[in-house]
Parts: C-alpha cells; sequence; structure tokens
C-alpha cells in the first residue's frame, strides 16, 4: 500500500521580476512527499533549491502551478510546515528556553504549557542545562539543536531543512547528522516527513529514503534515485560509494557542443549562459590534479582528493567545461587536449591561453564589445549591471558582472577602475582584442 500523500507540487513555476525582466528559478516541477517519508534535494548552486522548499513552507508562492498539502491548496505560510535554516535564525537578546518558547507563543499555546514544552524539546535535543545560556555562549552546532527544538516546538508535520548542517565544522556537521537520525529513526520527532536541501551527496544518501536531484537554467527535476541501504549506513560501503558515483553523473550531466555550453550573448535570443562562481587559480589546481594521474578522474573520488564541497567543485568544472579545458561525461571528467596545454604552462602562457577562449564566451565578448563601441573605451559599471538586469536578478546580475571582470582581468583583456567604478579594454591589448574576439 502507497503511503499517504502530504505534499503535492503540480507544474510548479516561480518567477521573479516584472514582465520585462522575468528570471525563472525553477519550471514544471512535480513533486510528492509522502508520509513517513525523508527526501533530500540535491543539485548545483542555483538550481532553486531553496526557492522550492520556500514555495512548499508558504514563504513565497508560485508564480503557476499548485502546491498542495493534504489535497488543499497552501496559501500563505503552511501551517503544518517548518523550516530549519542554515543560518542558526536564534535571537541573540533571547536564552535558549525564550527562543524555543516564542515559536510555541506564536502558535498560541498556553503560557502555563509553553515552559514545559520548550524543556522538554530542549532535553531531547541534547541541550539540557543551556536553557539560560545565550546564543553567543554556544557553539555553532549547538546553537542548531536550539534551532531543532525551535522547528520541532509546533510539532511540525514536515520538516524542512534548508542545508543545515552547512555553516558546522565537519565534526559538528557529523555528530549533529548523527543525532538526527537517531530521533528519527526512533519515532522521537514530531514530524511525519522530512525535507533536506543539500548540496552534499554522502549527506542525502546516510539520511534520506529518497533524492532528487535538480538541474539548473532554469531549477528543474532531472531524475530521483531511491536509497535502500539500512541504517545506520557506512560510507565505506561498495552500494553506498556505487550510488554516489551514479548521482554524481546525475548533478554533473555531460559536456554539451560548444554552441549550447557558453549560450548567447546578454540582450540576444537564446539562453545566457550563467557564469560559475569559480576563479582561474581554482581551475588551474583542477587540471593540474587531473593532468597529473591518467587525464580523466572519477568526480567523486576528485571532491574528496581536492578536499573541496561537491557544489564548489561542480562550480570549477563547469567553468572547464565553457573554457573547452574539460569534458565531463557519465560522472567522470576527462581533460582535454587544451586542458592539459593549460596545466603544463607557464604563467604568461596559461594567461594566453585563458585569453584566447575567454573571447569566445559571450558574456566576455559582450563586455569587450560594449567596450570597443565606446568613443573613449570607457564605460561605467552601473551601464552594465542595467543592461544585465532584464535577464537576472539584481543580485544574479551583480555577480555575473564581477565574475565577467575577474576573469577579464586576469586574461587581460578588460580593466577595472574601484575608484570611478569603470570598465575600459586592457591597455595591453587595446580595442583590437573586440575584433580578434569576433573571428576567434
Amino acid at each position: 500500500m502507497t503511503p499517504e500523500i502530504l505534499l503535492h507540487l503540480e507544474h510548479v513555476t516561480r518567477t521573479f521580476g516584472k514582465a520585462d525582466r522575468l528570471f525563472t528559478a525553477v519550471k514544471d516541477i512535480n513533486l510528492d512527499i509522502h508520509n513517513g517519508e525523508f527526501v533530500a534535494l540535491l543539485g548545483p548552486s542555483g538550481c532553486g533549491k531553496s526557492t522550492l522548499l520556500r514555495m512548499i513552507t508558504g514563504l513565497i508562492a508560485p508564480s503557476s502551478g499548485i502546491v498542495s498539502y493534504r489535497g488543499k491548496p497552501v496559501e500563505g505560510v503552511n501551517p503544518y510546515a517548518t523550516m530549519v535554516f542554515q543560518s542558526f535564525a536564534l535571537y541573540p537578546w533571547l536564552t535558549v528556553l525564550d527562543n524555543v518558547m516564542l515559536a510555541l507563543e506564536a502558535r498560541d499555546i498556553p503560557a502555563d504549557e509553553q515552559k514545559t514544552k520548550a524543556e522538554k524539546l530542549i532535553d531531547l535535543v541534547g541541550m539540557d542545562g543551556f536553557e539560560s545560556a545565550y546564543p553567543r555562549e554556544l557553539s555553532g552546532g549547538m546553537r542548531q539543536k536550539v534551532g531543532f527544538a525551535r522547528a520541532l516546538a509546533v510539532e511540525p508535520e514536515l520538516l524542512c531543512l534548508d542545508e543545515p548542517f552547512s555553516a558546522l565544522d565537519v565534526l559538528s556537521a557529523e555528530a549533529l547528522r548523527g543525532e538526527l537520525m537517531e530521533l528519527w529513526t526512533s519515532g522521537q520527532l514530531p514530524t511525519k516527513a522530512v525535507l533536506m536541501v543539500s548540496h552534499n551527496i554522502e549527506e542525502a544518501i546516510a539520511m534520506a529514503d529518497r533524492i532528487v536531484v535538480m538541474g539548473k537554467e532554469p531549477g528543474h527535476i532531472v531524475t530521483e534515485f531511491r536509497v535502500e541501504l539500512v541504517q545506520p549506513r557506512q560510507r565505506k560501503d561498495p552500494a553506498f560509494e556505487a550510488l554516489v558515483d551514479r548521482i554524481y553523473g546525475a548533478i554533473a550531466g555531460h559536456t554539451e557542443p560548444e554552441a549550447k555550453e557558453v549560450g548567447t550573448p546578454p540582450g540576444t535570443p537564446g539562453m545566457t549562459r550563467i557564469l560559475p562562481r569559480s576563479s582561474v587559480d581554482e581551475l588551474s589546481g583542477m587540471l593540474e590534479v587531473i593532468n597529473q594521474g591518467a587525464g580523466h578522474y572519477d568526480l567523486y573520488r576528485l571532491e574528496g582528493d581536492l578536499g573541496i564541497e561537491m557544489a564548489d567543485l561542480m562550480q570549477t568544472v563547469e567553468m572547464g567545461e565553457m573554457l573547452g579545458f574539460v569534458d565531463v561525461k557519465e560522472g567522470d571528467i576527462h581533460i582535454t587536449p587544451l586542458g592539459q596545454t593549460f596545466a603544463e604552462a607557464s604563467i604568461l602562457t596559461r594567461k594566453e591561453i585563458f585569453a584566447n577562449r575567454a573571447r569566445r564566451l559571450p558574456m566576455i565578448r559582450w563586455v569587450m564589445d560594449m567596450l570597443h563601441s565606446a568613443p573613449d573605451g570607457i564605460l561605467p559599471w552601473k551601464l552594465f549591471y542595467t543592461a544585465l538586469s532584464p535577464e537576472f536578478p539584481d543580485e544574479l546580475a551583480e555577480r555575473q558582472l564581477d565574475i565577467a571582470i575577474d576573469w577579464g582581468r586576469y586574461a587581460e583583456l578588460i580593466d577595472y577602475d574601484d575608484r570611478d567604478q569603470t570598465l575600459s579594454l586592457d591597455p595591453s591589448d587595446g580595442k583590437t582584442v573586440a575584433t580578434a574576439g569576433k573571428s576567434a
């Protein structure tokens, strides 16, 4: 018998901005969460995981589609769901006990019951003895425990976790994951289902019954994986490692043909690709590690050997794909001949190779063409930001421009003067660089 459906999402889409400057965060999402399930949402940065969680909890409404709980549309804040944030979100002027009691007060729990309920929850999460402590006196892991206690105070049917361990150090995160799973598997949590957003594949496999993998541009569901491993799960188990590899492959996808991989310039038909949040130093380090081996790497192994999070690695991998330095297929990353040349080159030769490839990227080329057409080759940062605003939300438009400037400065294609916030063509390359970019 199929467990009862608690949450139902049907063709859910969320856009931001006005009609002339819409950005689609997630598109056409269909998802059910059943009674008794622990579901994890995985995907690269910018795929809309947190946006989806906020629609489910009713903090924002979908632009189209239906979010329903127990068959009824969610209108306003979802009374059956509550959220634990990655940033703890405790009130610093309140004690541990008062922070937890505040959630009970908001739900109109009688005053004489609030203290008793709060103390039981504080004890449940292992914070007994710290009732009178203030958040500043607690470690990150302890503060997040208080966040869990406060979320559980209202006895939600659906507990939503937005990367709840990402702000913690490795040991604290591991300990808190174990304690949460102990409470969940023993039935001590007053919840019927858990939905967790994560960027950590191993974390998701260790905790969830089902993993939903999302892709981006716009955010969409790529595939799902059922986790049939018994609890507690062992990360060195071959079945665990095989599942990590399969999920990594689903998230990384495969390298597209160059025209699709790099996208189109802003303001033209087609998709403007978002420049990944990575640097030349991070890219160089990754290429050097791959090149030292057989020229290819399992992405799961590469994450461990580089000692970085999956979310950061995927940004660097995407940067390498855009520049033609790596190819990705079935969870493996392969260094291309050009990438190998870059990895083995001197500092100056690397800059030349990077410059030649960066000129091909529509976002960089668009900036250079704008500067080339300016009478004195200089334009204000604000002009580019305003031009990008119809394509992206404000924060993303600013980030895209900053990344383009960083890459352009390394390549000695673009210069930026922070004093008057203006962009110009790099003097070492001159205005001829735009023409070279067009013919490259």
